[in-house]
């Protein structure tokens, strides 16, 4: 697909850098460079700039904030012009008017301004505001926040329970007492433009907001190529049997780690049996009455959300740009 970078999170080209990770010295000499910035993340929000265009804040290492993260966590992220740049964590903080109730939801809307920013810079959520960022914001932010999210999710050893230590300038865990080595988790997802004739399948998950569908998707299991999990999935979902399945784009989905799999697929009947373990509905949309959903005007369904790869694989469908 010749768009594929194109979609959110993708298509930056940032240097990684990941012969540094293993160089103590180097990043030591890399943080201590007057070019050097750092990304902050507060449960998993960035600090942004609300300034439109939006822009992911890069720190220097001497700010006075990062005295309440721990730099012997921070993580490498990379090199961005041949500056290095770094995350840290300021999930310690708590802001004086925090309401808990209000985090963590399906679209979080709240904001967290720390005093030692301006007003319009402030930490907010990855997933509301990942269209306001450019390619490099965007992939820096969902890196800082993936590899933050699998630290707090894997703080001990899977093989013997032991606490294990941050290595590798935050890209891999090893464990004091087995010796075990952990790198950051990555789960493969695939997601489905299934068509057939002049219409899409699209489903709904129970809790989502009321007029929201989106592409079928579901986890690859072990041992099954995409093809197989794209079949299976649409069939569990939907009874629907696919034939010619083709991939399409992928998609770094930070929420919490996923690699989504864009995928295409034909299907071979129309007749839809949900699994109401999994779905809550599953319809044909016709490429019309796609049309109508993106413009807003259709009476009860909502658009598939900008930025995730769910929008911009229907955006490519409707514009014929698949190929």
């Amino acid at each position: 697909m010749r768009h594929a970078e194109t979609v959110t999170f993708g298509g930056s080209a940032l240097d990684r850098a990941a012969e540094m990770r293993g160089d103590a010295q180097a990043i030591e000499a890399a943080m201590e460079e007057a070019t050097a910035r750092a990304i902050l993340i507060w449960r998993g929000k960035p600090l942004i700039a609300r300034t439109r265009p939006a822009e992911l804040m890069r720190v220097a290492l001497t700010h006075p904030v990062c005295r309440d993260a721990d730099l012997d966590t921070a993580v490498f992220l990379g090199r961005e012009d041949g500056a290095a740049r770094f995350a840290l964590d300021l999930s310690k903080w708590e802001p004086a008017d925090l309401d808990p109730s209000q985090l963590g939801g399906f679209l979080d809307p709240t904001e967290q301004h720390h005093p030692a920013f301006a007003e319009d810079e402030v930490f907010a959520e990855l997933r509301r505001v990942m269209t306001w960022l450019t390619p490099r914001d965007a992939e820096l932010a969902a890196t800082a926040k993936a590899i933050f999210g699998w630290h707090d999710s894997h703080r001990f050893c899977a093989k013997c329970g032991t606490a294990s230590d941050m290595t590798q300038a935050g890209w891999q865990r090893i464990c004091p007492s087995c010796g075990a080595h952990h790198f950051p988790r990555t789960d493969p997802v695939v997601i489905m433009l299934i068509t057939h004739g002049n219409s899409v399948l699209m489903g709904r998950s129970p809790g989502w907001p009321d007029g929201m569908y989106s592409l079928i998707a579901g986890f690859v299991e072990p041992g099954e190529t995409l093809e197989a999990a794209v079949r299976r999935e649409v069939f569990e979902e939907a009874g629907i049997r696919v034939g010619a399945v083709e991939y399409l784009s992928s998609q770094p989905w930070p929420f919490p780690a996923s690699l989504m799999f864009g995928c295409k697929g034909t299907a071979t009947s129309r007749d839809i049996t949900i699994d109401p373990a999994e779905i809550e509905d599953a319809i044909w949309v016709s490429r019309e009455e796609m049309l109508a959903i993106f413009a807003g005007e259709h009476a009860n369904i909502l658009p598939a959300r900008k930025g995730a790869i769910a929008h911009f694989l229907l955006e490519n469908w409707l514009a014929d740009t698949l190929d």
